[in-house]
This record gives structure tokens, C-alpha cells and sequence, in this order.
């Protein structure tokens, strides 16, 4: 089989020589051009474009983009906020940095389609707090496209007018959860919203209709315009369309930002014809897909997937397809697309604890199971890798971990409990022996994390 081939579109022009993020450049490239025609086509048209093309949310859900716009409430008359979730909290995770930094242009073209097609007239980017360059940048680009009148009062001489700007975060993972991130946004503590009824295509920012989309999510919406709908669909696979970007960091010998079809990549020809396999003398141990929070895969266990013709299939993880629904089959995710390798140096045991500390510490503590079970969770595993690990340890992290998934308002209960699940399902061995090898205490100045 011939080794597989990128299909950049996003990232058509990432590292580019000679590409800068400015205007001018964009311009040179082709820019705005998609969105001229977006704003010459009814508003509907295009919505029903993105719904043909099949486009599922690259942020970490895999919603149906084109369902969740006509979800929105457009009868209430109330305004529709369309707000971009630059917050790309998720470990492993890298790739909307790199459209910001490198081609801000793209994102802001593809967020003025959408808010054509959903009639927006204000946006906001909501960016993580540890980007601030990246808010500078896009800063600049925005007051580009506003004096170039791509932004604004009267777009392209038209009546329609749209406003962007964008919002800095404080550095908390929980607002990468749409609902906390609107809170955030109206500057109250990121609580993420009980849903019902505050689904934001109905009660969003402000009460009002909000679409929430990833940033690559809307990158995608300018080559949909562009493509159309079918033409895209036929990019990627059945259900699983478009292309995708994978972050692939850990023990690999080339690490870094890879962007192909849905669906066309192996997790086998990405880590090895792509990123070169493991380190040299070493052994793929695991790999997490779709960021920290997605469930471990161990190289050698064995799934029975479903097959387009309905057959069934016994897939190893270097066998498993890149896409959406395959991966959920094996009992996984595809997430944000951050690809997690670790060797056979890596200590289990130890691994988990570093994602327990993270998620102890990003609890934004509004759920008691979430915010005393991920602390609970974070001094077992602490204690554990300090000297003082027992063998009903793995079991106790896995009961802890129960009471929490499906207990709590959103999504961070099975982000903090998935990735201890799965460690001690895969990899129970590691724990039950762990206490085995016992080391020392920490000296008191040592902090337990």
C-alpha cells in the first residue's frame, strides 16, 4: 500500500515560506474571495450546504455542524451570536494555535461566512489565556478586515453589517465546554449551564441564540462555500467527511501537525510511514486519540468493528481507521484530534497521575461528584507514585471514577474519569503491582502531584 498522502486544505499554507499572516498576503492567496460569493448567495443556500457536506464539529464531540446551526432559534427575535471556541485547552492538542498564528485570515473569512448564513451581526472569538500573541494577532487581522471592509459596518458595500472581537480567557480548561465558556464570556465564573434548557442555540450569550463552532470547524465552512456541499462530501468517508488534523506528540521520531481525510489513515501509517514509528530500541505501548481526556488503546488488544457492508472486522490499534466512528466502536474518541504515544518506557501508573493532577485542578468545582471525586482521584495516585501504593489502589481510582462519569452538568465528569477507567481497565497489571516497588517518601518541600 502506498504511503499515505496529506490533503491539506486548513493547513494549505501552515509553514509556507514566505506566507505571513497579514492581509495583503491572504489577499494574494485567493482570501475573501469565497466569502465574496458566500455574501452574493442566499443565506439558506449555505446553511444547506454545510448540512449536505456532512461537516461534524472538529472540537471535540464530532456534532453535526450543519444540525446544530438549524438548531438555532430564529424565531424569538432575538439576536444571533455566533461565538468562535479558540480555548484549545485539551492536553495534546496544538492545531488551532497554529491557524491563529499563522492564518488568522482563514478563520476570520470562514466565521463572517457563518455569520452570513446565520444572521449574525456580532461574533466574538473567545481565546484561551495562554495565547497571547495569538490574541494580538488576531487583533491585527480583525482591524485589517475592518478597514478593508470585510468586517464591520456595510461588508462589501452590502446592508448587511457584523462586528468581531475578540476575548481573552484566564487560562481555565472548563471553558472549552460551550456553556461555561458563554458564562465566562459574560464575565461570570465559567459554571458550565444545565442543559436543558440552556442549549445555546436557544439560550446562549445573553439569552439569545448562540452558535458555538471550533476554530477549525470554521475554517472548514470557507472550503465548504468554496467546494459546496457535495463536492466536500466526497472528501474523507460515509459519515466521517472532510479533512482532519491530527496533533501527534509523545514518543514518536517526528511529532507534529499532519492533516488528512477523514477516515483515509490507519493509526498504524500515521505513526509509523508518517511520523516515522517509535524511538529508536523502543515499543508502542499506547496511545490516546483524541486528547487526555479520550479513553487509552493498548497496542496489541484486538475490536470487533462494523464494516460499511455490515460485516464485522477484528481491528488491532494500528489497524483502526482515523475517523470519528471508528473510533467510538473501539471504545474511544476522536476528540480534538491531539494523538498521545507512549512507549514502553512509560510507567502507567505514573502517567495517570499526571492527567489526574491536571483534572484536579481544572475542576471548576460546581459538581460535588466531579469536584471531590478528580481530588480524590489526583492523592490516590499522588500517594501512590510517593512511596505509598497498595494493590486494591487500581480498583479504588476505577470506583472513584464510576461515581463520577454521567453524574455531573457537563462533560468534564467523563473527560476527568475516562482516562482512569481506561488506565486501570487496560493496563490493571501495572497497578495491582505498582505497590511492589516501593519508592520513598518525598521530602515535605516535594509537592504531592
Amino acid at each position: 500500500m502506498p504511503a499515505p498522502v496529506q490533503r491539506r486544505l486548513i493547513f494549505a499554507h501552515i509553514d509556507e515560506p514566505g506566507y505571513t499572516p497579514d492581509l495583503a498576503c491572504y489577499r494574494r492567496h485567493g482570501g475573501y474571495e469565497v466569502m465574496k460569493r458566500a455574501f452574493a448567495r442566499p443565506p439558506a443556500e449555505l446553511i444547506d450546504e454545510v448540512k449536505k457536506s456532512g461537516l461534524r464539529g472538529r472540537g471535540g464531540a464530532g456534532f453535526s455542524c450543519g444540525l446544530k446551526w438549524t438548531l438555532v432559534d430564529r424565531k424569538s427575535g432575538k439576536p444571533i451570536y455566533l461565538v468562535v471556541n479558540a480555548d484549545e485547552s485539551e492536553p495534546g492538542t496544538f492545531k488551532d494555535r497554529y491557524i491563529i498564528h499563522q492564518d488568522p485570515h482563514q478563520l476570520i473569512e470562514g466565521a463572517m461566512i457563518t455569520c452570513w448564513a446565520n444572521n449574525v451581526q456580532q461574533a466574538y472569538i473567545y481565546i484561551r489565556g495562554e495565547f497571547p500573541h495569538g490574541a494580538r494577532i488576531l487583533e491585527k487581522a480583525i482591524a485589517e478586515a475592518r478597514a478593508a471592509n470585510l468586517v464591520g459596518k456595510n461588508i462589501l458595500g452590502t446592508a448587511y453589517s457584523c462586528d468581531l472581537f475578540v476575548h481573552r480567557g484566564a487560562g481555565a480548561y472548563i471553558c472549552g465546554e460551550e456553556t461555561g465558556l458563554i458564562e465566562s464570556l459574560e464575565g461570570k465564573r465559567p459554571y458550565p449551564r444545565i442543559k436543558p434548557p440552556y442549549f445555546p442555540a436557544v439560550l446562549g450569550l445573553y439569552q439569545c441564540p448562540t452558535i458555538v463552532n471550533n476554530v477549525e470547524t470554521l475554517c472548514h465552512v470557507k472550503h465548504i462555500a468554496d467546494l459546496g456541499g457535495d463536492a466536500y462530501a466526497r472528501i474523507g468517508t460515509p459519515n466521517n467527511t472532510g479533512t482532519r488534523i491530527y496533533c501527534v506528540s509523545g514518543h514518536v521520531q517526528r511529532p507534529g501537525y499532519y492533516e488528512f481525510e477523514c477516515g483515509k489513515i490507519t493509526m498504524g501509517q500515521l505513526l509509523h510511514e508518517v511520523c516515522g514509528g517509535p524511538l529508536p530500541g523502543r515499543k508502542f505501548k499506547a496511545v490516546i486519540p483524541g486528547g487526555s481526556s479520550a479513553k487509552v488503546l493498548r497496542f496489541g488488544e484486538k475490536f470487533n468493528i462494523k464494516q460499511k457492508d455490515g460485516s464485522m472486522s477484528e481491528l488491532g490499534v494500528e489497524d483502526l481507521p482515523l475517523d470519528f466512528d471508528t473510533l467510538a466502536a473501539a471504545g474511544t474518541m476522536g476528540g480534538s484530534g491531539g494523538i498521545i504515544v507512549m512507549d514502553d518506557s512509560v510507567n502507567m501508573v505514573e502517567a495517570l497521575a499526571n492527567l489526574n493532577a491536571f483534572y484536579a485542578h481544572e475542576s471548576c468545582g460546581q459538581c460535588t461528584p466531579c469536584r471531590e471525586g478528580s481530588l480524590w482521584m489526583k492523592k490516590i495516585s499522588a500517594r501512590m507514585v510517593h512511596g505509598g501504593a497498595r494493590p486494591q489502589d487500581g480498583e479504588l481510582l476505577k470506583n472513584v471514577a464510576d461515581q463520577i462519569a454521567g453524574r455531573t452538568i457537563c462533560a468534564f465528569g467523563e473527560a476527568c474519569a475516562w482516562p482512569t477507567q481506561s488506565f486501570v481497565q487496560k493496563f490493571g497489571d501495572e497497578f495491582a503491582g505498582y505497590s511492589a516497588a516501593k519508592k520513598e517518601p518525598p521530602a515535605e518541600s516535594v509537592p504531592l502531584i
